[in-house]
């Protein structure tokens, strides 16, 4: 329509989220479907946040909010990064959004010129790509590989920046590889940063808590705090906290990029829910057993799913340092003919054919950036699990 902004065709919807609407659309006309698409887990939020909450409404905080957040929340946020990622921000270096895509949304429109380059390592979240093109921005991808676990080496990172390069989007454990560095990969990625004053870093540190491999997590600025004045540290309570719905972002980083943040979000959305900011204060401050009980149980579903898959000859599935995400390579697939008749030439047409033959829905790597993959989130049950990974194996099975 005439009437659209032109910057409107450069991006697309989220297709994670096109891919779930199909799968409910299915289920809807009576297809048995089991949907590995949803980067949700399937915990409920726990009682004590709940009860914070229903708390708060009681008390009556139910008026607007100061746009970045309430002081106790903005404080339990600054004392979170002091405590378990060794970064001292004061409460007013923090900021809450709607979610963490707020969170990296404002960051962009607060900074971006035209011709300002985004370097983002692939496979990427569907949304930083798009996020980057509607604040005026050009993404830049720098590829990964399955032989590196989907990690970005530092030769890449040098020889993909530019002197138009303004962020890197750095996302660990990465959705949807579920790549995970350690301190030492990190200081390595950092002297390369270090070379380049120019370039700012985006740490996207949403899926911290889940975490698989025999050390701490470790972020950008604290692996190296010489990064620390041109660093955005943004995480959530969404994922360790089984609070999604609650929509709470939030993020650290230099007084003036916070103000300029805050400038944008109160002529945008101003201050996020009253009540989810409580429950939040909550999350970050009140009992912590939630989060290892989790993560343990996204670990053994992360065992099965890797075990189950690499059972095809079709199918080469590496194991996941974090998150809740495996990213298979279905390379072995291409060229051959799925139960339809129908010639499988890229991932788009293996979860396709798959969806329909088994009624199984995961995403294309190519909406990530990197194929051919496709990718199965694991924040669902066992025994969904277990019988999705079956159909896989049987559809792999019965193309020829």
């Amino acid at each position: 329509m005439a009437f659209l902004a032109d910057n409107l065709a450069r991006v697309q919807p989220s297709q994670t989220i096109a891919v779930a609407e199909k799968a409910r659309e299915l289920k809807a006309q009576g297809r048995d479907v089991i949907s590995l698409s949803a980067g949700e887990p399937d915990f409920d939020t726990p009682d004590n946040i709940k009860e914070a909450a229903i708390a708060a409404i009681k008390r009556g905080e139910t008026k607007y909010t100061p746009v970045p957040g309430i002081m106790e929340l903005r404080t339990a946020i600054a004392e979170k990064f002091k405590r378990e990622n060794g970064l001292t921000y004061k409460p007013t270096q923090t900021i809450v959004g709607t979610g963490g895509k707020q969170i990296l949304y404002n960051a962009l429109a607060a900074t971006l010129n035209p011709g300002d380059e985004v370097l983002i390592p692939a496979p990427y979240w569907v949304s930083y790509p798009d996020m980057v093109l509607l604040n005026g921005g050009e993404p830049r991808f720098v590829d990964t590989t399955l032989e590196n676990k989907f990690k970005l080496t530092p030769e890449a990172l040098e020889g993909a920046l530019t002197p138009k390069t303004k962020w890197l989007i750095f996302n660990s454990p990465s959705n949807p590889s579920g790549a995970a560095y350690t301190e030492a990969e990190l200081k390595a990625l950092a002297a390369v940063l270090m070379k380049h004053p120019h370039v700012w870093i985006m740490s996207d540190d949403m899926y911290e808590h889940l975490l698989y491999i025999d050390e701490p997590f470790s972020t950008l600025a604290a692996a190296e705090p010489e990064l620390y004045s041109r660093t955005l540290t943004m995480n959530g309570v969404s994922k360790a906290y089984a609070m999604t719905g609650w929509r709470i972002g939030y993020a650290g980083g230099p007084d003036e990029l916070i103000k300029a943040m805050t400038k944008i979000q109160s002529q945008q959305t101003s201050g996020t829910c009253s009540i989810a900011q409580w429950a939040a204060v909550e999350a970050l401050t009140g009992p912590q057993d939630f989060v290892e009980t989790s993560r343990k149980a996204f670990q053994k579903r992360r065992d099965l799913v890797v075990s189950m898959l690499n059972q095809s000859a079709l199918l080469e599935c590496p194991e996941p340092e974090g998150a809740f995400y495996v990213y298979p390579s279905c390379a072995a697939a291409i060229g051959k003919k799925a139960p339809s008749g129908k010639t499988i030439e890229n991932d788009q047409d293996f979860v396709t054919e798959l969806l329909e033959a088994e009624g199984v829905a995961v995403v294309h790597g190519g909406a990530f950036g990197l194929g051919p993959n496709f990718r199965i989130s694991y924040a669902t049950s066992t025994e969904a699990l277990e019988a999705a990974c079956e159909r896989i194996q049987r559809f792999c099975n019965t193309l020829s």
